[in-house]
Order: C-alpha cells, then structure tokens, then sequence
C-alpha cells in the first residue's frame, strides 16, 4: 500500500457503561451499551470500510464494545488491546496512532472520552459535510465513532492532517 494512497481512521468511543462497585477500568457495559455497540457494528460494517487494524483500550468497557462490534462485521481485523489508550489525552492518541505500520490503510481506534472527541477535532482539519457540528452538538456520547481520512504516513498524523467526512451516533 502506497503512502499517497487515502486511509481512514475510525474513532470509536465505548459504548454506555454500568457504574458497579469496581475501579474504573473494570466497568463493564450496561445493557443500553450491549445493544449501542451491535447497531454500532452494523453502522461501521454499512460503511463499506475494510479495517487492518483495531487498536483498542484495556478497559472491559472498550473491550466489551469491541467485541459486540466486531461481530457485526464481514471481515474481523487484526486487534490490538492497548494500555496508553486507557484515559489518554488527543497527543498521546497521536503516538499511538503515528506507531501503525503503513501496511495498514484503514484503522479503528476504540477508546474513551475526552480524548476520542479531542483527537477527532484536533485532526480535522476540514470538513465535507455537517458531520462536525453534529459530533460537537451532544459532545461524542457513547458507541458514537468519526471517520477521517488523511493522505500519508501514520507517522505523519498531527493536528489538522485530517478531514472529518462522516459521524455517527446511536439514537436516544
């Protein structure tokens, strides 16, 4: 795959977790979230996107979305659980994403609010359509995901490198 080819990057926050007496990282997904996260999948797979790569948060929550989703689609991409997308902030999903290998065209990247939303701001540099007033106008709510495409090396992501062309979120 050339460099000079589009990719995609999919930012796709978890789906609405349960708030039981565990840490943080250990909460597991309400049942609003088991069914945002299939009808998420399918949304993803209407795409058409082919995914190599899913890079996924630690957190049960994250990981429990991810496999709802993913079942959801026709071809099951290589996943990787990652500890440095747990609460992590836009610049530090940056370095995570400028360490994708350029085989990889198209990536999906499953973690958490704040930093999802930021990272998806933060590398749009334009936009084709509504999509980034509709992101903004409810603020990234859970199971919701962005597509951006960008032309270049992953380790050429960097604010602005990128344009927003669809966003999706779950009806109320």
């Amino acid at each position: 795959m050339s460099v000079a080819e589009p990719r995609k990057i999919i930012l796709f926050r978890h789906a609405k977790a349960d708030w039981p007496q565990v840490t943080d990282h250990e909460r597991p997904l309400a049942e609003r979230g088991r069914m945002d996260s299939a009808v998420a999948g399918r949304k993803l797979a209407d795409s058409g996107i082919p995914f190599d790569l899913a890079l996924c948060s630690t957190a049960i929550r994250t990981r429990e979305t991810w496999k709802l989703a993913v079942h959801e689609l026709p071809h099951r991409p290589k996943t990787v659980y990652e500890e440095r997308i747990y609460e992590a902030s836009p610049g530090e999903l940056i370095a995570v994403l400028n360490e994708v290998p350029d085989d990889a065209q198209n990536v999906v990247l499953i973690g958490h609010n704040p930093g999802v939303h930021g990272l998806a701001g933060i590398l749009a540099g334009t936009d084709e359509d509504d999509s980034r007033d509709r992101m903004n106008l409810r603020g990234f709510p859970a199971a919701a995901f962005a597509v951006l495409t960008f032309t270049g090396s992953w380790k050429a992501v960097e604010p602005g490198v990128g344009t927003l062309v669809d966003y999706w979120e779950p009806e109320d």
